[in-house]
């Protein structure tokens, strides 16, 4: 490029791609202002105006917003902070990228043979899970989870099928009448405790997290996805205590 070079807006747009009119309505919102005009008052962008260009180009391929990609070129931000921030938003969305994935690959796999009104209710499930959990975990930790169950699915799975037959035999313990505080209760609360700890692995903010979920949403959880009723959870309590 000479040094004295200059574009009009014609010619940049069919240099960088972007349409006139977007080029214009950088303009008209400050993020581009042309340096020069010509003595008809057309715009004429300089090389400084053209390397702003490619550096607002170069932060909205990262899915920064016009607004901040302004801020940054303005030094009214910090750039660390700035994609800091950003980075935790785009973590967020393959989280919930990961978990819709997850969310159709289990509803495929069990919409085969089911009527509008079964397929209808399971959506509902699945959505009532989907915003429990992102109401009651952080980013951080949706994320640790997705990540958990990419590297270790088959135990996962494993841990989840364990819960039925588990609140199965305690629920036969209380309608037969065992002491939580024996050794029968005891063992019965060890393998609870155990099973919780294959989810939180010793995580005090995901037990913390998990327990809240499961207070806040006891009903729901028993109701729809067989988790455990207050009688459940009360012999484990006696029984761990």
């Amino acid at each position: 490029m000479g040094q004295d070079r200059t574009w009009k807006v014609g010619e940049l747009s069919r240099v960088t791609g972007l349409t006139v009119r977007t080029l214009h309505h950088w303009g008209d919102v400050g993020l581009i202002v042309p340096t020069a005009r010509t003595s008809a008052g057309h715009r004429l962008y300089t090389e400084s105006d053209v390397e702003r260009v490619y550096q607002v180009l170069a932060l909205r391929r990262l899915g920064v917003d016009l607004a901040t990609a302004g801020a940054l070129l303005n030094g009214s931000a910090e750039v660390g902070e700035v994609l800091t921030r950003h980075l935790a938003a785009v973590e967020a969305q393959i989280v919930a990228l990961r978990r819709l994935r997850d969310g159709l690959e289990a509803t495929l796999a069990t919409a085969s043979g089911r009527s509008s009104d079964d397929f209808l209710d399971l959506i509902r499930k699945v959505i009532i899970v989907d915003e429990t959990v992102q109401k009651h975990f952080s980013p951080e930790q949706l994320t640790a989870l997705a990540e958990r169950k990419e590297t270790d699915g088959e135990r996962i799975t494993a841990v989840e099928a364990a819960w039925p037959d588990l609140i199965g035999r305690v629920q036969h313990a209380i309608d037969a009448g065992v002491d939580p505080t024996s050794e029968d209760g005891r063992a019965l609360a060890r393998e609870w405790h155990g099973l919780l700890h294959e989810f939180h692995q010793g995580d005090a903010q995901m037990r913390e997290s998990l327990y809240t979920m499961q207070q806040d949403n006891a009903e729901t959880i028993r109701r729809d996805h067989g988790g455990p009723s207050p009688e459940q959870i009360e012999f484990i309590t006696r029984a761990s205590a």
